[in-house]
C-alpha cells in the first residue's frame, strides 16, 4: 500500500524487468564466447590438418619424381628402331667389346621398381633412364665408353652380371629354326616358320564374320550373338590349324614338331584364347591379306629398342 503510495511498486517491477534482461544477455554474451572459442579450436584443427596434407603432398610428388626420374634435363640421348641388318650390326658391335675381367654391366630389367643396385651404382645420374626405358637389357662398362639399354622382342628374367663382356643372347632379338609364328584376328588367321633367319608363309586364311550392325533386319543384340558365334568358330579354325601343324598333319605342310617355339600375335581381343599353347604372344597391328599381315605384324614384332642413356 505504501509502495504504491510513494511509486514505488512501479520502480521495483521495471528494476526486475531490467534484472531480467542483463540476465538474458549475460547468457547470450557467455554463448557467444563459448561458440566463439570451439570455433577458434575448429579452425586451429582444420590448419593442422591442411598442413599436414601439403605435407604429405610434398612427400609423395617427391617420391614420384625419384621413381620416375622426371628431370626435364634429363632425356635419352636417342632411340632407334633396330631389325634386319642395322639390329645385327648393333648387336656385333656390343659382342666386340672386350674389358678386363668385371668391367662390363649387362643388367636384364623388368620393370622400373626393379633396377637392380649394381646398375643404379654403375648408371648413377642415369639410372631414372633406365627405368624409364624398362623392359629392357641395359648395358654399360666401368669406363663409361657404352651406356645403352635395348628392349629386345623377348625379355629376358632379371639379372645383373658384371663380366668382360656384355651377356647378350641372339634368342633374346631373333627367331630360331624352331620358331613359328601365328598371327590371329577376329576374321584373319596367318601361319610361318621360320628357316635359316627367313620368315616361310605356311598357311592362312579369313572368315566371313560380320563387321557392322545394319538399321534394318534383327535387332543388335542378336546381331552381336551371331557375331560372336562367328568369331568362336574362326578361333576353333585357327585352334584346329596349329593342331595340325605342330601335331603333324598332312593340310598345314611340313610338321613343326612339339619342340616348335611358337609365338601368337594378334588382337588383344582373341590372344587370351593362345596363351596356354604359345611361348609368346604379343598384340600388333597388322592388315591386308594374311601373308602381308604375317610379314607386317613378325617385322614389327622382331623389332629392339634402343635406347641411348
Amino acid at each position: 500500500m505504501l509502495d504504491e503510495l510513494l511509486g514505488r511498486a512501479e520502480l521495483k517491477a521495471r528494476i526486475a524487468e531490467l534484472e531480467d534482461e542483463r540476465d538474458a544477455l549475460a547468457g547470450r554474451l557467455e554463448g557467444e564466447s563459448e561458440r566463439r572459442a570451439e570455433a577458434a579450436r575448429a579452425r586451429q584443427e582444420a590448419e593442422a590438418e591442411v598442413n599436414r596434407l601439403e605435407d604429405r603432398i610434398t612427400e609423395l610428388e617427391d617420391r614420384v619424381e625419384r621413381l620416375s626420374g622426371d628431370d626435364d634435363s634429363l632425356d635419352f640421348r636417342g632411340t632407334e628402331d633396330l631389325r634386319g641388318d642395322r639390329l645385327r650390326e648393333v648387336l656385333s658391335r656390343l659382342d666386340s667389346l672386350s674389358t678386363d675381367e668385371e668391367g662390363a654391366l649387362t643388367a636384364a630389367v623388368s620393370d622400373d621398381r626393379s633396377l637392380p643396385s649394381a646398375a643404379e651404382s654403375a648408371f648413377g645420374g642415369r639410372a631414372p633412364l633406365v627405368r624409364r626405358a624398362a623392359p629392357c637389357v641395359a648395358l654399360t662398362d666401368d669406363a663409361g665408353v657404352v651406356s645403352v639399354a635395348l628392349s629386345p622382342p623377348r625379355q629376358p628374367d632379371d639379372f645383373d652380371r658384371w663380366s668382360d663382356g656384355f651377356d647378350l643372347d641372339p634368342v633374346w632379338f631373333h627367331p630360331t629354326e624352331t620358331t613359328a609364328v601365328a598371327l590371329v584376328r577376329g576374321d584373319l588367321f596367318a601361319l610361318g616358320r621360320y628357316e635359316d633367319g627367313d620368315l616361310e608363309f605356311v598357311e592362312g586364311f579369313e572368315s566371313d564374320v560380320k563387321s557392322a550392325h545394319s538399321k534394318g533386319g534383327f535387332s543388335q543384340g542378336r546381331f552381336e550373338r551371331i557375331r560372336e558365334g562367328q568369331i568362336d568358330d574362326h578361333i576353333d579354325r585357327c585352334h584346329e590349324a596349329l593342331d595340325e601343324f605342330l601335331g603333324g598333319g598332312s593340310g598345314a605342310g611340313e610338321r613343326a614338331g612339339d619342340d616348335a617355339d611358337l609365338v601368337v600375335l594378334g588382337e588383344r581381343t582373341v590372344l587370351g584364347e593362345f596363351r596356354d599353347r604359345a611361348a609368346l604372344t604379343a598384340t600388333v597391328d597388322a592388315s591386308g591379306d594374311p601373308e602381308t599381315a604375317l610379314t607386317e605384324a613378325s617385322r614389327e614384332f622382331w623389332t629392339t629398342r634402343l635406347y641411348r642413356l
